[in-house]
């Protein structure tokens, strides 16, 4: 037994020495790539300056060259006044973590750097390159910072590789001829640690995209040159940019008003001079504590000149280079005042910043666009053929003395304000040919209203009702309300960890297969998830048995057609129906959590005991609509992530079936914890959970609104779609209506959908849909949390069916606003100061003109202020797999495959990242170092 036991261990002390021959003869291959790669980069810097030895044979004796493990890892070869060019070797050099070439007189065009994946600072500025091409940055994931200023390319966009760099936190192009619009995959999935973006001294065209609200953005320079490419639009998603610190947009041609800053708290430095901004400088940046330096010179800024603490703030804004009504601060006149809110819906049109000069808007020497007066009264305010936009304002009713009022020919939309007819010495009313709707204000019979033109004036549009809901989770179905609900799918009871999402895809994935295709005994529909191209981004195809395989059809027109048929494989998602019936005991009967309009939602345990949500359509209810709304939710939710949005797992298409699979909520819907606590034996909502509770929510919506790689608009918030899970954290689920708001369009013209009592009134009107009509449904389920009452309740008196407008009554006074509070909310002084606060933000998110109501920005950001963070007492799982909520599906696996720790930069590069000490000038950590770092780029 022990020469058995001694004979292995013999053999494998002698073929140690051949293993370590082996494994040194791998390095030495590893480091003879390196070695040419090295003598490439060495070739085409000849002749080296006398301050680089680089003669030995060995490039890792090399100075300013450093290895680890036989590889090549940093090359920083700044400030030697190289010559030459860069060889396309370098990207052989794959363990490099950096690599510095700045401030040398290097040419040619650039390599590329593909495949460099663990490359991290690259600092190329102040070179002669003169092109970068287009696959440049694919595949360097770890890169960090990337410094290409000053280097005079050949025109070229911001390429789409860059999104391969998922953890960069500084990127800077100054001065490099980049042209085009800036990118929207510039977003907080893609770079959810970007601290600065310097394109200075471009020559790109188009808006700040929308995809920047959310972006951990501290510096940002946009300021442009001369020429004719410059910026445009407004500054609005600044606002939603809460960590910027340093702006400098100068130079440009954006328009509008300056945004409400107040929750940008780190904002030290605002230069917008040089764009043709309008209206009134907010408060909120004038009373910023934070602001050191401030530039609004050359716009057509109106309103009082701001008065800025000069002690504090240094302030560049010549008068005379805006619109203000004075040289000196101090309040217009009140007729100027009401001509600017009348102009504020209307986005301050540069035409009246141009033409509005002065403190008087009757002085006949200096005469205002549009307005004719008499006596010193404004009686004629003709605004025909403006090219207006935005809506009609109710402040017109404050100038008293007005007799006329023309905006025919324009492309005004909302409706005519009723408060119009306390005007009492108005005779023409003329809103000819714009875009207006709903019914007309009663005015005296001395009126003469002209509204045609308008298509949907007078037009009072009403959805039709149709399926009630049923909430899913514990606690059997929620109460119909017949007359009240106008479509309401089952939200999908949710809440599976990271780990069994990966371990359910992967087990699919592995399944054995012959051939790699697996039989099916009936026709197999697989959506394959695009970026681009068919309706809400989802390709379906229909694969079939013939000889040339699958063929791709619309999904309207049906699988059709029966027979053996290939599964088709696409992507980690597609779950095999053989599979959810394993893990739903065949679809069991004791198994099921819910029943809506649209199937039944089964719970689903895996083999490990994780429990999923299987909603499964009923094959009578396949239609068109019905599928409409199923590849909704499949497009929506494979482009999205984020810890407060319901997580698809997968889906299922398999001959009549049609199933998708979610993370399981046990705590079910908000609305069985609200309104049937009591049917169901639960403790009520104290009104901290409630806080918390709608913070989460807020926070889902305002992702799915700015944060996303793209803007949507969910329109069917309600607490029977948002789903709670045993720690009580709130989750927005059924994406069936959701809808994709197109760039550059303010509103969408869509099938009427949702329920009633949380439809936004301009939505039921007109069809029309902004993320507005998001807002106003939150700010309704805001009123249903503090007052326990559902939106609509027929078992109540007429004049109280209604929560909106009942509520908005009782908040007219402290006696009736009292009342109208839950009573099962244990009120003392600080809790109805808190749900007091929460009242006033419900009553302005659902104020009846969508522009009056905030932003989901704004929302969290009230919210916040109130709720105390939570904290777990354990590490989430996904801190523990490095699996973020908040990336996209395929991100978050793409992550969790490579992930094997993170590299510390500690040396001379540092100042390009977000945090570590800085050993060159560049970015500091704090605010309160930027003023004197940017001395040589800033172009002011």
């Amino acid at each position: 037994m022990g020469r058995r036991r001694v004979l292995p261990l013999l053999a494998l002390l002698l073929l140690l020495p051949l293993l370590l021959l082996l494994c040194l003869t791998a390095s030495a291959q590893t480091q003879q790539s390196d070695v040419s790669a090295m003598q490439a980069l060495k070739k085409s810097l000849t002749p080296l300056p006398s301050s680089l030895d680089w003669s030995n044979a060995d490039p890792c004796e090399w100075t300013k060259v450093a290895c680890s493990n036989g590889r090549v890892n940093r090359i920083q070869i700044a400030n030697q006044g190289l010559t030459g060019t860069l060889p396309p070797d370098i990207s052989n050099l794959t363990a490099l973590v950096r690599f510095e070439v700045m401030n040398n007189q290097l040419t040619g065009d650039l390599p590329s750097f593909a495949g460099l994946a663990q490359l991290q600072i690259l600092i190329l500025h102040d070179n002669n390159f003169t092109s970068i091409p287009s696959d440049f940055f694919t595949g360097m994931s770890s890169l960090q910072a990337v410094d290409l200023g000053y280097n005079n390319f050949t025109p070229w966009e911001i390429p789409v590789s860059l999104t391969d760099c998922t953890a960069l936190q500084n990127f800077s192009a100054t001065g490099t001829n980049v042209m085009g619009k800036i990118p929207d995959f510039i977003n907080p999935t893609n770079f959810p640690s970007m601290f600065a973006l310097q394109l200075a001294f471009h020559n790109m065209n188009g808006g700040l995209p929308a995809s920047f609200a959310g972006l951990p953005i501290q510096i940002l320079w946009l300021n442009g040159k001369s020429g004719n490419s410059k910026l445009n639009g407004t500054l609005d998603v600044i606002a939603n940019m809460t960590q910027l610190a340093q702006v400098w947009l100068h130079s440009n041609q954006f328009t509008g008003p300056i945004p409400d800053v107040s929750n940008l708290k780190n904002l030290y430095d605002f230069s917008v001079r040089d764009n043709q901004l309008t209206g009134v400088v907010p408060d909120s940046l004038v009373k910023l504590p934070s602001l050191k330096v401030v530039n609004l010179t050359n716009n057509l800024l109106q309103g009082s000149l701001p008065a800025f603490d000069t002690k504090a703030v240094r302030v560049d804004m010549v008068a005379t280079s805006n619109s203000f009504c004075s040289d000196t601060p101090g309040p217009c006149d009140s007729n100027v005042n009401i001509l600017l809110s009348i102009a504020r819906p209307m986005g301050y049109p540069v035409k009246f910043a141009q033409g509005w000069k002065g403190n008087n808007p009757c002085d006949s020497a200096n005469v205002w666009t549009g307005i004719s007066c008499s006596g010193g009264n404004i009686v004629v305010i003709n605004f025909q053929n403006m090219g207006l936009s935005g809506t009609i304002a109710p402040e017109f009713s404050q100038l008293q003395s007005l007799q006329k009022l023309l905006l025919s020919k324009n492309n005004l939309t909302g409706t005519i304000p009723s408060d119009l007819v306390k005007l009492l010495n108005l005779t023409v009313l003329d809103v000819s040919n714009n875009n207006l709707s709903g019914k007309v204000p009663a005015f005296q019979s001395n009126v003469n209203v002209i509204t045609s033109g308008n298509p949907n004036i007078g037009k009072d549009i009403v959805p039709t009702p149709s399926s009630p809901t049923t909430p899913l989770g514990p606690g059997g179905s929620e109460k119909k309300n017949n007359s009240s609900v106008a479509r309401i799918v089952a939200p999908l009871v949710v809440g599976v960890s990271v780990i069994a999402l990966l371990g359910l895809v992967y087990c699919y994935r592995k399944r054995p297969k012959s051939s790699g295709k697996v039989q099916s005994p009936n026709n197999v529909l697989v959506i394959h998830p695009q970026h681009s191209g068919d309706q809400n981004g989802v390709k379906i195809t229909v694969a079939g048995s013939s000889a040339n395989g699958g063929s791709t059809e619309n999904y309207s027109q049906g699988s059709g057609g029966t027979g053996d048929i290939h599964v088709v494989e696409a992507g980690n998602m597609v779950i095999s129906i053989q599979v959810l019936r394993n893990v739903t005991n065949n679809f069991s009967q004791d198994n099921i959590l819910g029943r809506g309009g649209f199937g039944t939602v089964y719970k689903g345990e895996l083999h490990d005991g994780t429990k999923i949500a299987v909603k499964r359509m009923e094959s009578g209810v396949v239609s068109e609509k019905g599928l409409n709304e199923f590849m909704s939710e499949i497009a929506v939710l494979t482009k999205v992530r984020h810890r407060h949005l319901v997580a698809l797992l997968g889906y299922c298409l398999e001959g009549n079936e049609r199933l998708l699979v979610y993370e399981y909520m046990p705590q079910g819907t908000l609305s069985r914890h609200l309104f049937n606590w009591k049917d169901e034996g639960l403790k009520p909502l104290e009104w901290t959970r409630r806080l918390s509770i709608a913070l989460d929510v807020a926070r889902g919506v305002e992702y799915l609104h700015g944060l996303a790689h793209q803007t949507f608009i969910h329109r069917d918030l309600k607490p029977s779609n948002i789903l709670l899970g045993d720690d009580m954290r709130a989750k927005v689920a059924d994406f069936g209506l959701v809808r994709l708001a197109p760039e550059g369009k303010g509103s969408i013209e869509t099938r009427l959908a949702g329920t009633f009592g949380y439809l936004a009134p301009e939505y039921a009107v007109t069809g029309r849909v902004t993320t507005k009509v998001d807002v106003f449904s939150f700010g309704v389920i805001l009123m249903e949390m503090i007052t326990g009452r559902r939106a609509l309740d027929d078992s109540l008196p007429e004049d109280s069916v209604h929560l909106v407008t009942w509520f908005r009554r009782m908040h007219l006074n402290k006696d009736t606003f009292r009342k109208a509070i839950d009573p099962i909310i244990d009120l003392d002084e600080g809790t109805l100061a808190n749900v007091s606060t929460i009242a006033e933000l419900a009553g302005h998110c659902c104020a009846r003109e969508p522009y009056q109501r905030p932003d989901m920005g704004h929302v969290v950001s009230v919210l916040s202020s109130l709720v105390e963070l939570w904290k777990p007492s354990e590490p989430d799982c996904e801190d523990m797999y490095g699996i973020d909520l908040e990336m996209t599906l395929p991100q978050a696996l793409k992550k969790w495959q490579a992930f094997e720790g993170n590299s510390n930069i500690d040396e001379s590069s540092s100042s390009y990242l977000a945090s570590g000490e800085s050993t060159q000038t560049s970015i500091p950590t704090r605010p309160s170092g930027f003023a004197s770092s940017f001395t040589s780029a800033d172009g002011r």
